[in-house]
C-alpha cells in the first residue's frame, strides 16, 4: 500500500491552506482521502491558487488569524485533527522589512500559539511544522546547510523563522517530551518552490507570469543568482512522508528535515526564464540589476537533504526540465485557456507526479 494512504480517513488540519502551497496539500490531502480543516486570513492575493482551485468547495474553512490564542485553541479543540501542518506565515521577505514585528509575530508567535493549543488536546496528534531553509544563518557557503547548522537572520523575516524554530524547540522539550505526550512534533525546511498558482508580489514566476499574460515585459534583479528550484508537490511529499512516519512511530520525533531539490535542479535565474520561454510566446524580460537599489538578497541558497535521505528515504522526484513545464502548463492552462477552475487540473498534476514518483522507485508511492 502506497504509505501516503495512511492519511485516507484522517482529520487533518492545515493553517495557511489558502497560501500556494496550502492550497496544493490541501488538495493532495484531499484526494488522499483525508478529511481538511483549514485555518487562515483567506487568500493571500488575487488572483490566487485556492480561488482558481475551487479550494472552499472541499475544505472545512475556518477565517482565523493564528495570532488569536484564545480563539485558535477553542477552534483546535474542536476539530480535534488527527495531524496538524503548520504552514500559515507571513512569507514575504519585502514585507518583513516594511512591517518586522507583524512578521515576528506571525512566524514566532504564531508557532507557539499552535503547538499551546495543542498542548491540551487530549488524543494522539502528528504535528508537522513547516519553517523555511531562510532559519539557518546563511554564509552563502558552497554547500548546503545541514539540519545541525547554526540558525539565525541579518533581515526581520529570516530572525523571524529563526525565532519559530526556537519556540518549537521549547515546546518540544518543555511539554511534548515524554513517552507518554499525545503530541508528536516534526520540522520541516524547504526553500522557494515554484508551480502553478503562485502569484505572490516579488517573486519570479508570478512577476514572469502577470506580465507575459499581458504581453508586458518583466524586470529580472540578478539574474545570474543561483537558486535550487523545485516543484511546489516536492517539499509537500516530504512533509507528508515525515507525517506518516510519526504517525507510525516516534522515532522521528523532535527532528528537523530539509526538502530540497538534487544538485543538479540548481541553476540561475536567466536559465529558467529560458526554459520557460520554450512553453510561453512573446517571452520578454529586461535585466534591471544595475537599475535600481534592492535589498540585500542572497546568491546562493541550498540545502542538505542527506538526512530526509537516510531516515525518511526521500528524494526528489522531478528533473530541472519537468519542473519548469509543469509550472508552465498550469499558469498557461489558467491564463490561455480561459479554465474557469483549476481545480480538475491541478489534481491530474498531482496524480501525474505520484505516477511518475512510482515509475521512478520513489519509496512513498510504492505499493507494498
Amino acid at each position: 500500500m502506497n504509505k501516503l494512504n495512511i492519511f485516507k480517513g484522517k482529520k487533518v488540519l492545515i493553517t495557511g491552506h489558502t497560501g500556494f502551497k496550502g492550497t496544493w496539500l490541501s488538495l493532495w490531502l484531499k484526494n488522499l482521502g483525508a478529511h481538511i480543516s483549514g485555518i487562515s486570513i483567506g487568500p493571500p492575493s488575487e488572483p490566487s491558487c485556492s480561488n482558481a482551485s475551487n479550494l472552499m468547495d472541499y475544505v472545512d474553512d475556518h477565517h482565523l488569524d493564528i495570532r488569536d490564542a484564545k480563539s485558535l485553541k477553542i477552534l483546535v479543540k474542536k476539530i480535534q485533527p488527527d495531524f496538524v501542518f503548520h504552514m500559515a506565515a507571513q512569507a514575504l521577505v519585502g514585507s518583513a522589512y516594511e512591517n518586522p514585528l507583524q512578521t515576528f509575530e506571525t512566524n514566532a508567535l504564531g508557532s507557539a500559539n499552535i503547538l499551546d493549543a495543542l498542548r491540551v488536546i487530549n488524543k494522539p496528534v502528528i504535528v508537522v511544522m513547516i519553517t523555511s531553509d531562510k532559519a539557518y544563518e546563511n554564509v552563502e557557503w558552497l554547500w548546503g546547510y545541514r539540519e545541525t547548522d547554526r540558525l539565525g537572520g541579518k533581515d526581520p523575516y529570516s530572525a523571524s523563522k529563526a525565532m519559530a524554530e526556537l519556540s518549537i524547540y521549547s515546546y518540544i522539550q518543555s511539554y511534548f517530551n515524554s513517552n507518554r505526550s499525545n503530541v508528536r512534533v516534526g520540522i520541516a525546511r524547504a526553500g522557494n518552490v515554484i508551480g502553478g498558482g503562485d502569484w505572490a508580489a516579488d517573486r519570479l514566476i508570478p512577476d514572469c507570469m502577470r506580465s507575459w499574460s499581458k504581453n508586458e515585459i518583466v524586470d529580472i534583479r540578478n539574474p545570474q543568482s543561483t537558486r535550487p528550484w523545485q516543484h511546489v508537490l516536492e517539499p509537500l511529499s516530504g512533509y507528508l512522508l515525515l507525517g506518516a512516519d510519526l504517525y507510525e512511530n516516534n522515532r522521528l520525533h523532535g527532528e528537523a528535515y530539509n526538502f530540497g531539490p538534487s544538485d543538479n535542479l540548481s541553476y540561475p535565474v536567466s536559465s529558467l526564464i529560458k526554459e520557460l520561454a520554450k512553453y510561453w510566446v512573446n517571452v520578454k524580460w529586461a535585466d534591471t540589476s544595475e537599475e535600481k537599489e534592492y535589498r540585500h538578497e542572497a546568491g546562493l541558497l541550498k540545502l542538505n537533504c542527506d538526512k530526509a535521505l537516510f531516515d525518511l528515504n526521500w528524494r526528489a522526484v522531478l528533473k530541472f526540465e519537468e519542473t519548469v513545464k509543469m509550472t508552465a502548463e498550469w499558469y498557461k492552462n489558467f491564463y490561455q485557456n480561459n479554465n474557469d477552475s483549476m481545480h480538475d487540473f491541478t489534481i491530474s498534476q498531482i496524480n501525474n507526479y505520484t505516477n511518475l514518483a512510482k515509475s521512478r522507485s520513489i519509496e512513498w508511492a510504492k505499493d507494498d
